[in-house]
């Protein structure tokens, strides 16, 4: 059973940067990959970011350029490194498998708030 742990949330103002993490428990080192979503209130969960095992990256276009997927294999945790940050990146971020490959339960997800 995987289970993921999102933090690093919070209130930042605009222009501000955030890092998630996202711990996984039970992956037991095999070669997921993983992906960040969010859900800003009253709308659809999205895809923000995605990562191979080897570091391939894809993402969104409404963060290229500003938001940096990354991942330590060896301690089985997930980055993302959120700069210029705008009031509509306003969401709960998620951290899951890749949706290409299914999904594992969701964790509680991290607020991240976007004000000044």
């Amino acid at each position: 059973q995987v289970q993921v742990v999102e933090s690093g949330g919070g209130l930042v103002q605009p222009g501000g940067s955030l890092r998630l993490s996202c711990a996984a428990s039970g992956i037991n080192n095999r070669g997921y990959a993983m992906a960040w979503f969010r859900q800003a209130p009253g709308a659809q969960r999205e895809l923000v970011a995605s990562i191979m095992y080897d570091g391939i990256t894809n993402y969104a276009d409404s963060v290229k350029g500003r938001f940096t997927i990354s991942r330590d294999n060896a301690k089985s945790t997930l980055y993302l490194q959120m700069n210029s940050l705008k009031p509509e990146d306003t969401a709960v971020y998620y951290c899951n498998r890749d949706p290409r490959f299914g999904t594992w339960a969701w964790g509680q997800g991290t607020q991240v708030t976007v004000s000044s």
